[in-house]
């Protein structure tokens, strides 16, 4: 509702004045520069209230990302990637099992810190105050997910080299497709950011998650064929 006061106070204000200066015969000389000021004023207003309210249609959508990364990636998520990489703990390789302990304690950080994000960036929103920092709360989301594609990054450089469990091959490859959706997600938005506020971020720098090549079965092994007997020539005959 403000900003369609915002659009139609000038034109308002105009007509009254055209109205007034008509029945008072005011000098052109002096209504006409007015009515001039009145619609440059106007014109500055709607300008920045249409930039304010793409920016807040752009915080928007800046909370559903954060909140949606966070639900689905991190967390309790069985989606997660630590969840994926703590699959690799039934490997009998001791120096995989030493990283997969390491990114267990990394899998503790890394969700206090998201959580701690995604409540700021719903309570930056609730308090309307969301516009004024919208650049250093994508930055922050930005450094979230490129930490994140660290350990995306990791398990695939793992994962390619070593016999991985199907089970586990077949949780990644799901993990990547929905993965990259919301990466392709986030670039969009990035790109349209940069049209409404200035932002250091390029969309390319957000980084998709590599598939895995399936297996291919073994091939079953063909019995030899039998070949069918040959018949003796001289057999039943007296030589």
């Amino acid at each position: 509702m403000r900003y369609f006061f915002k659009a139609a106070w000038s034109p308002t204000l105009i007509t009254v004045l055209a109205i007034i200066g008509y029945l008072y015969e005011w000098p052109v000389e002096i209504l006409g520069p007015t009515l001039v000021l009145v619609l440059v004023i106007g014109l500055i207003t709607l300008s920045e209230s249409s930039r304010d309210r793409k920016l807040e249609h752009l915080s928007f959508r800046l909370r559903e990302l954060t909140g949606y990364f966070y639900r689905r990636f991190a967390g309790s998520s069985s989606l997660s990637i630590f969840a994926i990489i703590n699959s690799l703990s039934s490997l009998d390789n001791p120096r995989v099992l030493e990283w997969v302990g390491a990114c267990n304690t990394s899998e503790v950080v890394f969700n206090a810190w998201g959580n701690g994000f995604t409540s700021r960036v719903e309570s930056g929103a609730r308090g309307a105050r969301f516009s004024s920092y919208i650049s250093a709360h994508l930055g922050e989301l930005w450094s979230l997910v490129t930490h994140y594609h660290e350990f995306v990054e990791a398990f695939y450089e793992v994962a390619v080299k070593m016999d991985v469990p199907q089970e586990t091959l077949e949780h990644y490859n799901r993990f990547s497709v929905e993965y990259n959706s919301f990466v392709q997600s986030f670039q969009t938005y990035i790109s349209e950011l940069r049209s409404a506020a200035m932002t250091e971020i390029e969309p390319p720098s957000i980084k998709l998650a590599r598939e895995l090549p399936s297996k291919t079965p073994p091939k079953p092994k063909q019995a030899a064929e039998e070949k069918p007997a040959t018949r003796d020539e001289h057999k039943g005959y007296i030589l």
